[in-house]
Formats: structure tokens, sequence, C-alpha cells
């Protein structure tokens, strides 16, 4: 198998469509399936409309579906477009049961259903299966592939089964223990059947005590168990313990990657835009009710503003200096929130650790960052302000005060979040920025009109 580097892809890719455009198929085919999948897929993606109907013709379908289920959903539907109608329904049968599941999600129901009703019966029953799973569950998540032994069985027995059946498998390294009715009963590894002897009964070397999930656990709980046990699938049993499917680990990867992804447009209020698939009238319409709500708050800035008019009239250095106490709260703020965010993502947050482990070091590390800032400003104020020392002190305790307040807030305000059952994320970094914005600036001009008289 060949592996490509940055360097030689480019070179790999001009010889694969030069054999392309002189309709070479046993050279390219020789060289292109020499190649590492990945790199497989990435240069398929650079090939024109007509070079890739080129491939349709010269590589197999079981080939051609390697390729085809690590393309982004968009490419997919260009190839379904593209290849030969009667084609397509093989194409899905070579996938696993939780690839075809994750395409045909993505398309109208209508186009879905046609091809089901192309695919043998027995495929599209159990696709139909899958599709009718709430989204995000382990059950839309799970594939029905995979291998399944009796108590009675030995080793040998198994080995010999494998060698059959392991091709259909999503994954081999596990092999589910289960009665006649399929009640799951223990898990045997790969290595633990290697290391059997042949003639040992599968209830002897089996492990009873096992990790599963229901169909209707959360994608991201499934995620949490895979990582949490160091396990290459889970198991998916209904209430009575029958197995149904299997969630293997690189659809837990897809899962963190798409969770992650959320997490982030939610910590900049832009749900929903990271798709570039959605058109900009889309993108606005999620994106602008956030602006709106921030923009009413951030009307609060300019009451603050308003409030010590008087103040900022007799002091109109004061002026200088509120981009940078407002920015510092804001920034301050969406440090703390992201720590809080991600700390909550990865369970490390209880009441005990809330109160006990985070709250304590933000405040502490907050007077920290405060005392060090605090210390800046009041110099750098002295270069405006050379008259006297009293406006840095002004500057100094409000940029102080700011920080320390705003990295509690920071804290405190996505835990509240997340104990009344919202997605702490919500609290994101714009509402805690203009909430910080409004306290600093209410701090900045209250200590100075305090200090007024001896400035």
């Amino acid at each position: 198998m060949v592996m490509l580097n940055f360097k030689n892809r480019e070179e790999y890719t001009f010889y694969l469509q030069l054999y392309l455009k002189q309709e070479k198929r046993e050279e390219f085919c020789k060289d292109f399936l020499s190649l590492h999948p990945t790199d497989q897929i990435d240069i398929f993606q650079e090939f024109s409309e007509i070079q890739r109907k080129l491939v349709y013709q010269y590589l197999s379908t079981e080939e051609l579906s390697n390729i085809f289920v690590g393309l982004p959903v968009k490419q997919q539907k260009i190839v379904i477009s593209e290849l030969d109608e009667h084609l397509v329904p093989t194409l899905l049968e070579e996938l696993s049961a939780d690839d075809v599941t994750d395409f045909l999600s993505e398309i109208p129901d209508h186009i879905a259903n046609y091809f089901l009703e192309r695919m043998s019966k027995e495929d599209a029953d159990n696709i139909k299966k899958l599709l009718s799973y709430h989204h995000d569950t382990a059950g839309s998540l799970m594939t029905t592939e995979f291998i399944t032994a009796l108590e009675t069985e030995t080793a040998e027995h198994i080995m010999e089964r494998l060698r059959t059946e392991a091709k259909d498998a999503e994954t081999i390294y596990y092999i589910y223990v289960t009665d006649e009715k399929m009640v799951l009963k223990g898990v045997l590894s790969l290595r633990e059947m290697i290391l059997a002897e042949p003639l040992d009964m599968v209830a002897n070397i089996m492990k009873n005590r096992f990790i599963s999930v229901l169909p209707s656990t959360d994608q991201e709980q499934v995620a949490e168990v895979i990582k949490n046990y160091d396990l290459i699938a889970v198991p998916v049993v209904t209430e009575k313990d029958v197995i149904i499917g299997i969630v293997t680990v690189d659809d837990v990867m897809d899962i963190v990657e798409e969770e992650t992804t959320e997490d982030i447009e939610d910590l900049m209020a832009t749900k929903g835009s990271v798709d570039l698939e959605v058109g900009p009238l889309i993108a606005a319409k999620r994106r602008l009710p956030w602006l709106i709500i921030l923009m009413i708050l951030g009307i609060g800035t300019a009451g603050i503003i308003g409030q010590f008019e008087s103040t900022l009239a007799e002091m109109t250095i004061l002026a200088i200096f509120i981009p940078l106490i407002a920015d510092m709260g804001g920034n301050t703020g969406t440090q703390s929130l992201a720590v809080v965010v991600r700390s909550i993502a990865l369970g490390n947050l209880d009441e005990q650790n809330i109160f006990r482990k985070l709250l304590k070091r933000e405040a502490l590390t907050g007077l920290i960052m405060g005392v060090c800032c605090g210390v800046i400003a009041f110099l750098i104020a002295l270069i405006f302000d050379i008259s006297g020392m009293y406006f840095g002190v002004v500057v100094g305790i409000s940029l102080f005060f700011t920080i320390v307040i705003s990295t509690i807030t920071g804290t405190i305000i996505p835990w509240v979040v997340h104990r009344l059952k919202i997605d702490p994320a919500v609290a994101s970094g714009p509402f805690i920025t203009t909430i910080n914005d409004i306290v600093g600036l209410f701090i900045y001009f209250s200590v100075a009109t305090t200090l007024l008289q001896y400035v």
C-alpha cells in the first residue's frame, strides 16, 4: 500500500488524471487501488465530473463503496446523482448499515424510499428500522452487523465461523455471547479467543459483566461510555437485554467532532453556521436573534455612560480607557466560560468540585490576574495623565475589580444554566461579554465618581 505525503500527492494525482484522460483502465486501477483509502478519497475529490464517471466504470461497487463512505455528505450526493441508477442500490448494499442510515437520513424521504425499494428486502427492512430511531441516539448510530456466539460453542468453532462471517461484520474484536433469543449473556474479545484452547467452551472464557446502552441513549453518553471504558464497540440492547446492534469507536469519533462543533457554535452564538452548505439567508436567520438580544443588552452600556455623564464631563480622559475596561471584562469572562463548559462536557464537574475546586481556583486566578493587569493599567494611565497618580489609581482599581468579578461571573453563569438542565454553551461568549461590559463600566465610573474629589 502506497502512503502519500503532501509533496508527492500532487504528482501522483497528475499521473492518475493522465491515465483517465488516456483511458488507461489497467494502469489507473493498479496505481489508484495501491493507495491508502484516505489518499484515495482525497484524490477522488479532485477529479472532474468526466473523470469521476470513468472511475465509476473502472472500479467495482465494493471498491467504490470504500471511497463513498469517507466522502462528505455533499460529495456523496454528487456521486449518487452521477452513478447509473441501477448501480446505486448495489453500492448502498456494500456499505455498513449505519453508513447507509447516515446517508439516507441526509436526503429527502421520497428519494431515500426510492432507493430502499430497490435494495434487497432484508437490507431495506434493516435500514428502515435504524431510520426509525430518534436522531442523535444510540439506535440511529448503531450497526446491526456484528458477530454472536452461543455459550455452548467452542473457541475452535467460533474461529472457523469468523473466517466466513468476519467480512460482513463491522468489527470482529468483540464476539457477543447470547442465548437462542439473542439475550446478551456476555462478551468475548478476539484476544481471549486466540489465547483460548481450541476446545474451551465460550461459557468458560467469556466475561459475564459487560457495558451496554439502550437504543434511546443520547449519542454524547454513548461516546462517554466508550471513552471511559476504553471500548472499541459498545452493544446496544433492549430493556430485556436483547442485543440489537453495536456502536463502534469510529462512529464515536464522528460524534465527538459533531458535538465539539455544536459547542463552538453555541459559545460564539453562531448556531448552525459552520455548515458551509447553509446559505447566507439561513445563516443570518440563525445568528440574528442572538445579535438582537445582545444589542438590547448593549443598551445597558449606553445607560451606564449616560448615568455618569457628569463624571465623564469633568474627566473627559476617562473615555480613553472605556474600551480597555470593557474588553478586559469580556475577555476574562469568556476564558472562565470556556473552562467551565469544557469541564462539564468532560464530566469533571459536580456539586463539590464546582465550589471546592473550580470556583475557588478561578477566584484566586482572577485576583492574581487582576493585580497584575491593574498595576500595568495604573502605569499606562500615568502616561496619559502625568499631572497626578489619581487617574492611574482609578483605572488600576477599576480593572482589578472588573477582572475578578468577570472571572467569577464567567464561572457561575454557565454552571447555573447547566443546573437548570440547559446546555451550558447557551451562556455563550457574546452573552458573557456583554454582561461583563456593563459590570466593568459600572465599576469604572463608580470608582471614578468616588475618587473624583481627589483628581
